[in-house]
């Protein structure tokens, strides 16, 4: 993958991909979260998704893609610790499988630019029947919130983790704002992020003339949009703190709870292989010490996984349990903490373990979608850029020391649990 920057505050990074016969443009905006804003910022994908300027609505837009043998076309918002990340994507057969010869890399980048830059206005905001309408979705989404009792779970241990900080602003938008946005205020929200965001092209598949194409096309868009890109907002970690306890009742059959760590400072770069089989051997695949112990042998879960976010430097525990498991569940999953920290670790986990990242990291590069996800996160995280193969060798080197010195760093912040209406509560 070769990057190259283009103007300030823009790169462009390419790769042939050869083997593959389809190819795939992507515009990522990336620009500090806010919070007054955060609603229109979820609602935006949204509408932009519906059609722009050339296909003001997605009858339209449907009928192109389809005369584009069946391109696909996705606009997505998503947190990014305290940045934002909006992305408009095109992927379709390479030219040269065109049936009558058409220049389907240029249509790609057409449609993909249209989106982005020329959204479908009526009297210079958005169209109002087109804001109604995914306003309507966008609180259907929030209010399922509450009946996705994981989701609902997760989402309620992050706010109580993240707090006031930036990264703890809801990327999916707040219920009691969507009814009175408007086409205009999503106008200003979309402005800003033209004026504020960093911009990745990341062009793939197509050859050296095509992908310069692409980059001239992009770089006469932004010549008519006023530029002032903000500086990218790097690492992040919460402080150390007492555990807090939250406890939740509702009537449901099975309880969740959510445990959030945190690394007390920001993730280290060069850690990231460390970080990763740490994940693996403690809650991240099925030969972890959460799935075999505390869910298999102890029968306390019915799902127990840990994930990490470098972003911010925080590790998180999901499970499902009856709700009398509750403390249990929880004093099992410390303790399996503490005995890799601690105790031994068998070669032969380790080696499970790192068999199962290897082979997930062995297909990052046999997808378009999976390439350009790799990179990006690589772009993103601001240090040097690892491939695929680089990160895999990188975790052959990782040593059961390394590991523990790595999990020795994650104190816990915050347990979230949501039970039954029980007459007693939970002691957790």
């Amino acid at each position: 993958m070769e990057r190259i920057k283009i103007a300030p505050g823009v790169h462009l990074s390419c790769d042939p991909a050869d083997k593959f016969n389809r190819c795939r443009i992507s515009i990522h905006f990336l620009f500090p979260a806010k919070r007054q804003t955060a609603t229109a910022h979820a609602l935006l994908p949204l509408v932009m998704e519906r059609g722009y300027a050339d296909c003001p609505d997605m009858t339209q837009l449907t009928k192109e893609l389809a005369r584009l043998y069946g391109a696909d076309l996705t606009v997505e918002g998503r947190p990014m610790g305290c940045s934002r990340n909006f992305c408009v994507s095109v992927t379709g057969i390479k030219d040269k499988f065109a049936l009558c010869g058409e220049p389907l890399t240029r249509r790609y980048a057409k449609l993909a630019l249209g989106v982005a830059f020329h959204p479908y206005l009526v009297e210079g905001a958005f169209d109002p029947e087109a804001v109604s309408i995914e306003k309507q979705m966008l609180k259907r989404a929030l209010e399922d919130e509450f009946n996705d009792k994981r989701l609902y779970c997760m989402r309620q241990a992050a706010r109580e983790f993240y707090g006031d900080s930036p990264a703890g602003i809801r990327q999916e938008g707040y219920l009691d704002e969507v009814d009175g946005l408007t086409g205009e205020e999503l106008m200003q929200a979309y402005r800003e992020m033209l004026r504020t965001a960093s911009i990745e092209l990341i062009v793939l598949g197509c050859t050296p003339a095509q992908t310069d194409a692409v980059r001239d096309a992009l770089l006469e868009e932004l010549a008519q949009v006023e530029r002032a890109p903000a500086e990218r907002t790097g690492f992040i970690a919460m402080p150390r703190q007492e555990t807090v306890h939250k406890v939740e009742r509702f009537e449901m059959v099975q309880s969740k709870l959510c445990m959030a760590f945190t690394l007390g400072q920001p993730a280290d770069l060069e850690q990231m292989s460390v970080y990763r089989l740490a994940m693996a051997l403690y809650g991240g695949s099925v030969t972890s010490r959460l799935f075999l112990n505390v869910r298999e042998k102890m029968h306390l879960c019915y799902y127990c996984s840990s994930s990490f976010q470098s972003f911010t430097g925080s590790m998180v525990v999901n499970s499902g349990i009856e709700h009398a498991d509750a403390a249990r569940a929880e004093e099992a999953i410390l303790k399996e903490l503490s005995d890799l920290r601690e105790g031994p670790i068998t070669d032969e986990e380790l080696e499970d373990c790192r068999r199962g990242l290897l082979s997930g990291m062995a297909g990052v590069e046999d997808t378009l979608g999976g390439i350009e996800s790799w990179y990006y996160m690589e772009i993103l995280r601001g240090g040097k850029i690892y491939t695929p193969q680089q990160s895999r060798q990188a975790l052959l080197a990782v040593t059961k020391d390394q590991v523990r010195a790595v999990l020795r760093q994650f104190s816990l912040s915050v347990s979230y649990l949501l039970t039954g209406n029980e007459e007693e509560e939970p002691h957790v």
